[in-house]
């Protein structure tokens, strides 16, 4: 039976190889990174939102979620006493006529 000895040598040099070519690759990504006049389209993940932003969009979601509860509210009320919305309308519209109605929010209940 004979002995076959592993290339050692040979598979060390291949792995220092591959090593250097690795770090060759890296360094050059980072010097297209630090280049100013890179054209490269690198992703960044997404935009970061400024906190007026998310302000805003709770604002909205806010108000959003006011008018669904109030539009529940009103249908409810409808329902209740068998008003159609048909009268609501000309309820509205005669109050408005006369300046008997007024067109701002009220305070939220608490």
């Amino acid at each position: 039976m004979t002995y076959r000895k592993a290339d050692k040598p040979h598979n060390e040099r291949n792995k220092l190889r591959q090593f250097k070519d690795l770090d060759d690759a890296f360094s050059k990504a980072l010097q297209a990174l630090d280049d100013p006049n890179n054209s490269l389209d690198i992703p960044t993940g997404p935009p970061v939102r400024s906190l007026a932003a998310l302000e805003e969009e709770d604002t909205q979601a806010q108000a959003e979620g006011r008018h669904q509860e109030f539009t529940r509210r009103i249908e409810a009320l409808l329902n209740e006493y068998g008003i159609p919305h048909a009268e609501l309308t000309e309820l509205i519209e005669t109050l408005l006529e006369h300046g008997l109605w007024q067109e701002q929010a009220p305070a939220p209940r608490t």
